[in-house]
Order: structure tokens, then sequence, then C-alpha cells
């Protein structure tokens, strides 16, 4: 694994054993493949060192509480949080925001209130809170995008008003890889008494987060896209907002003391992790984040953007290909070919050994606003190099001339 911080291009491929000689894999926005660490780390956890948390006083059960701790404190750090009590685990973003909607949404806002969201928001950032606001008699407000399909933020200042109690928005794309302005869009959140939670999925694989300078009250993300395991994530809230919210599921570890006439409930984080948690998930979590750690995101920024831009100019150059977003992306190059569907360049650029995303990328909004059915996406992650780019350009030349 490489630790050092030079801005030389990354070299890793060797420590991805799923990506096979020869296969570009530029589908790290939808799944980042796991690199031996993060592998080692689950196999210890299930081979070697498993017992469950925050129940045993076997000391086995002890020692992986500690190391189930551990992961905690280390997202803590990671996100530069003023606590590790500020961190849940979850099973991802979908489960992190849905848990804001339904506790803090639910027990925060009324009919009459309203919820500023973008256009470019994954699904997972509009349906919770339309679930909400349906449930409570709130209302959603929708904020557009520049030309080059970043969020206005300008309009979102023209926008807000003090009926807004929750700003929810994208730290960066998924399906155009802009990145928010995330200070500036805390200062205007907050200028009205409005509460900001930002979708950070895209953003910790790629660029540093600080969740305090950022200014931000809830960030969230999910793991598998940070190198990590499915089904772990974080919700970074702070502390004193987790401290007033109500349990959102019920059951063991989340309570302090049950009889039939009454429960009271753990502090958090506890409050908020129901049942046995993803244990090996929370290891290999902090496996991952070690390893970019390890790397340096600036020097992960620095090498996407090289690729972006690399990628950017090359399809550029093809006449019959629309790019999508800004030319300064974080590792997400989204584009269309004129006349075929992203379905059909996906298949032969997959004939040829290239990965790529084709679809609306849970962002039918989005499409909708671009005018498009769908789009495809190509997105990079540390193990990608200048061949991937050459394999993608060749690929999508191939496209054009078999649809002429």
């Amino acid at each position: 694994m490489a630790t050092t911080t030079d801005t030389r291009a990354l070299d890793l491929l060797a420590d991805f054993p799923a990506i096979p000689e020869g296969w570009a894999y530029l589908d790290t926005a939808a799944t980042a493949q796991k690199p031996q660490p993060v592998l080692d780390a689950i196999a210890r956890g299930y081979g070697e060192t498993y017992a469950t948390v925050h129940r045993g006083v076997y000391q086995r059960s002890a020692d992986m509480t500690l190391a189930y701790e551990a992961a905690r404190a280390r997202t803590a750090k990671f996100l530069n949080a003023a606590s590790a009590d500020e961190i849940v685990f979850v099973r991802g973003a979908t489960e992190a925001i849905n848990l804001v909607a339904d506790s803090w949404g639910g027990s925060q806002l009324k009919a009459g209130d309203r919820i500023l969201l973008s256009q470019i928001e994954h699904h997972s950032n509009i349906v919770p809170w339309q679930m909400l606001a349906q449930r409570v008699g709130a209302h959603i407000d929708v904020v557009p995008m520049t030309d080059d399909q970043a969020i206005d933020l300008d309009a979102m200042a023209a926008m807000l008003t003090e009926q807004h109690k929750l700003v929810a928005l994208a730290h960066v794309s998924n399906v155009t890889g802009a990145i928010l302005d995330a200070k500036r869009a805390a200062q205007l959140a907050h200028g009205v008494g409005a509460k900001l939670l930002l979708d950070g999925c895209q953003a910790v694989p790629r660029i540093g987060v600080d969740v305090q300078a950022l200014d931000c009250d809830f960030y969230v993300f999910s793991g598998h896209k940070l190198y990590g395991p499915t089904g772990i994530g974080a919700l970074w809230a702070r502390g004193a907002i987790l401290e007033a919210m109500p349990p959102w599921q019920g059951g063991g570890s989340m309570i302090d003391r049950v009889t039939f006439e009454k429960t009271t409930y753990a502090p958090p984080p506890g409050r908020f992790e129901a049942g046995t948690p993803h244990i090996v998930g929370a290891l290999g979590l902090h496996a991952a984040i070690d390893y970019v750690d390890g790397i340096g995101l600036d020097r992960i920024h620095a090498h996407e953007a090289a690729l972006v831009t690399q990628a950017r100019e090359q399809l550029s150059a093809i006449n019959s290909v629309r790019l999508f977003g800004p030319e300064e992306s974080a590792g997400i190059v989204s584009f269309a070919v004129e006349g075929v569907h992203p379905h059909d360049i996906a298949t032969i650029l997959d004939e040829g050994r290239v990965a790529i995303r084709a679809g609306h990328h849970c962002a039918q909004p989005l499409m909708d606003a671009l005018g498009v059915p769908a789009t495809a996406r190509a997105s990079f992650g540390v193990y990608n190099n200048a061949r991937d780019v050459a394999a993608l350009v060749a690929g999508v030349e191939r496209v054009t001339r078999i649809f002429g």
C-alpha cells in the first residue's frame, strides 16, 4: 500500500485483487473495488477475532467491542468530528438520511415548514424528504442548477426563507462530479435558521472532509464507495442535535431500561443503533479509512482530477459526444453519444473490457432537467490510470463507428 503524499500519479492497481489485468473499471461512483488491507480486515474479523459487541463479558467480546468502538473513533477523526459519540453507524447513506428524516424531521417539522433540495440530488436525498413532507404537511422547494450542472447557490440564496427548516444537498454530485461550496451553503442555510445536511457519498473518497470547518449539521456517507464493505456507513450530527433526537428503531442495545410500562433509551450514538450491528463492516470501514488516509486525499483528488481532464479533453474531440457537468469535477465524467442509448454505449464498452455505468444514476429529476433519459458515466478511483482513459475513448470511438 502506498503511504506517500507526493504528487506523482498513483500506481495502486496491485492492491486490488478483483481488478484483473486489462480490465478498466470505471464505475467507482457506484461502488469502489476493495484493497487488500480491507479484505484482510474482513477476513480477520470473521475468521479469527469474531464475537458480539456491547454484550459479552468474555475477553474476545470485550476485544471486539474495543475494535468496533475504535472504528467509530477512526471515523470521527476522518471527518474531524468533535467526539466519537457524534458518529452513528448505519447501513449506508440512504439509511442515514431516512434516520434524520424520521427522527429529527418527524419531531421538528410541522405543517407549513419547508425543505430545500436541489435539482441534482440522488433519489436517496429526495424520497425520504418527500415521505416526511407528506406525513407532516411540509413543502419541498428545489434549487435549480447552473449551466454546467452544479447547484446554483445564488438561486438558493434568493429562495431561502425563515420557513425553511432543512436544506439537504449533495457535497459532490454522483452524476456530474460538481463540488458544492459547502461552507457557503451552510452560511445561507443558517442565515434563515435552517439546518444543513450534506450527502457525502461521492465526497469522502475524493476530497478531505472537515465537518466542523464546513459548519454543516448532518453529514452522511456509505462505506462501499470509500473502498470499504457494503452494508456500513455513517451519520455524523452535532452532539446537541443527536441528544435531542428521539429513537428511530426499537430493539436491543439502544435501551437504558425496559419494562412493560415504560422504556428509557441509551444516549447517542447507541440510541440509534438498535440490534446487533454490522461488526465486521465497521472493522472494514476502519481499514478503508486508513488506506485512503495513507495515500492522502489531496493526492487522490489530484490524481482523479487529472484523469477527468484527460477524459473530457479526449471525449470532447469526438463530434457526436455531449459532455455534462463542470470542467473541474471530482472523479466523474458523464456523457452522451448522439443517437445512441447509453445502455448500448455501455454494452459495447463492456465488449472491450471497459466497465461504466449507464442509466439515470438514481437521479431522474436531473435527467429530466437535462432532457435525456439517461447518460453514460465514467467514474475514477485510485486504481485507474491513463490506460483506462485511453480504453474508454477507444471504446466510445468504436460506438460512433458502429452507429455511424
